[in-house]
């Protein structure tokens, strides 16, 4: 049985004060999504916009609130996680999707980065991780749980290939630097932009340049579609 929900209104805005990432949270345990909301309560910067339980209540809050990040859950009544990420997807909704999933090896995990979800994580992370991949996802980076980043392992390298698609070594592979392979190959262990540049020895707007730079010469959409690459051709 669905659960009535009501949207948080947004405040007002404060001119002196940085822009808060508004969240929705969209699953049918309601026990969760309390658990959640406390956490994001507490974090400065964060606040919930509202709470769906199914993934119809979720798409039509999407559009009414637009709400910088859904976080969203892959089986819900009515229409599932990944048919309301389709749908927001393409409604032009700014709105970033962060899948949380319970499995790493959910079969949903690669249906759902096909309809745009920006990021990937387990519900058991922990709550510095939560706000964390909040964070991240909204900002327009894409956060891949290195779990979940296993699934993908399984769905590509293990048969996964589509229809059509080429083997050998793809030409994008020649045209990336030997940092920007260092750089993808981290990517695909689901290090961040500051994990990656802590661990290389660079600024992060440098490790932001090389994510970019990857991304044109791969023709990725985003970041993890980058990763999904660098698994087909064996990089990883």
């Amino acid at each position: 049985m669905t659960e009535p929900t009501t949207p948080t209104p947004p405040p007002p805005v404060d001119g002196g004060a940085p822009p808060s990432v508004r969240v929705l949270l969209a699953d049918d345990d309601a026990l969760l999504r309390t658990g959640v909301r406390v956490v994001l309560d507490s974090a400065p910067g964060i606040e919930v916009a509202g709470e769906a339980a199914d993934g119809v209540r979720t798409v039509e809050l999407c559009r009414a609130l637009e709400p910088d990040l859904v976080l969203m859950d892959v089986r819900m009544p009515g229409i599932d996680g990944i048919e309301a990420t389709t749908r927001i997807v393409a409604g032009g909704l700014s709105t970033r999707v962060l899948v949380l999933t319970t499995f790493p090896q959910d079969d949903y995990v690669w249906r759902a980065l096909r309809a745009g979800a920006g990021g990937f994580l387990l519900k058991r992370a922990s709550p510095e991780r939560l706000l964390d991949a909040v964070r991240t996802v909204a900002g327009g980076d894409t956060l891949l749980d290195p779990s979940v980043t296993g699934s993908l392992v399984d769905h590509f390298v293990r048969g996964g290939r589509p229809r059509g698609e080429e083997s050998g070594e793809p030409a994008w592979l020649a045209r990336l630097t030997l940092r920007e392979l260092e750089v993808l190959r981290w990517m695909a262990e689901g290090l961040s932009n500051e994990e990656i540049a802590a661990l290389l020895g660079i600024a992060e707007s440098t490790t932001k340049t090389h994510v970019k730079r990857i991304l044109q010469k791969t023709g990725a959409r985003d970041r993890a579609q980058a990763v999904v690459l660098a698994y087909r051709c064996g990089l990883v």
